[in-house]
């Protein structure tokens, strides 16, 4: 555990710079000057003793620490924003409620947000991350997004993603490893599991998750299985193999971007298609109000603008 956990005050100052990457821009939205903004991050490295932003030519940008935080202290911000409301007993007009799985809410939805906010500010969006299966007809949530759910009920559900997954891992692992170049040379490095047995409703996401059944689809056998890293939580698993402490199961749309970006890489030509994906579902009843609608199309709309060919390796 930390022996100082950072004020509440310099997180929500590192979280709206991480979305800004500009000082100004941040002061003009805590209604603070940016000589005190600067102060309030500045405060919360020393506190955590880790770099978070530095210096890019004129600009700023995160590290790689940071990078790896932002997503979830944007999420704990929208969480507790939320909180504070529910003690008022308030729900504000055009609050939208989505309900998401979590990793895919880390890793694509909360970084894209602002450009949401940007496109409809009068629209204020909660993200609900959780691995359960929310009932939209009965709680006050408006989507879901939802991954390998095989049937959806009477909802209405729209295919965001076909997921493709593949062996990945960071560069620090390929460089202190043996070489890497062949699907048997998996031997020779940690393999990280996701665990989700403690969630009834995944079958099928289990059954293209698990390294022996992956392995199994691309015809690879002898390679034992049962040892390396598990975690329940995919967020998890993905900064350990960002950190370099084993292979990992990509799904390529919760991952995209770590390797176009090379925190990530494919060191072999395997990759397997599924028959899963990610699905955007909501009640009849909810089609048509203006704010789902809109928050909808923005989703259909950014997919299909980041839909282009990419060499996996």
């Amino acid at each position: 555990m930390l022996q100082q956990f950072p004020s509440l005050n310099s997180l929500r100052a590192f979280e709206v710079v991480s979305r800004h990457l500009n000082y100004h821009a941040a002061a003009k939205e805590l209604n603070v000057t940016p000589a005190a903004v600067k102060q309030l991050v500045s405060k919360l490295e020393d506190t955590i003793g880790i770099k978070l932003i530095e210096r890019a030519g004129k600009g700023l940008k995160l590290t790689a620490r940071g990078e790896a935080s932002c997503a979830d202290l944007t999420l704990g911000m929208e969480k507790l924003a939320a909180s504070v409301e529910t003690m008022r007993g308030q729900r504000p007009r055009n609050r939208l409620i989505v309900t998401v799985e979590t990793s895919f809410a880390t890793a694509w939805l909360v970084p894209k947000l602002e450009q949401f906010r940007q496109r409809h500010p009068e629209i204020s969006v909660l993200i609900d991350s959780t691995q359960n299966i929310v009932d939209l007809s009965r709680e006050a949530v408006d989507i879901a997004i939802r991954y390998g759910v095989e049937n959806h009920g009477s909802l209405i559900a729209h295919r965001l993603f076909d997921d493709l997954i593949f062996p990945a891992c960071s560069p620090a692992l390929i460089s202190k490893s043996p070489v890497i170049t062949d699907l048997q040379d998996l031997k020779h490095v940690p393999l990280i599991h996701w665990d989700m047995s403690h969630l009834d409703w995944v079958r099928e996401t289990k059954r293209w998750f698990a390294w022996d059944r992956w392995l199994t689809h691309v015809g690879v056998e002898g390679i034992a299985t049962k040892g390396g890293i598990i975690f329940s939580d995919y967020g998890l698993a993905v900064q350990a193999a960002v950190a370099g402490q084993g292979m990992l199961l990509a799904s390529w749309p919760i991952l995209r971007e770590p390797i176009e970006s090379g925190l990530l890489v494919c060191p072999f030509q395997e990759k397997v298609a599924t028959d899963i994906g990610y699905d955007l579902a909501i009640t009849q009843d909810n089609q048509h109000r203006p704010d789902v609608k809109a928050f909808s199309e923005w989703v259909f709309s950014t997919i299909e603008d980041e839909q282009r060919p990419v060499n996996l390796g």
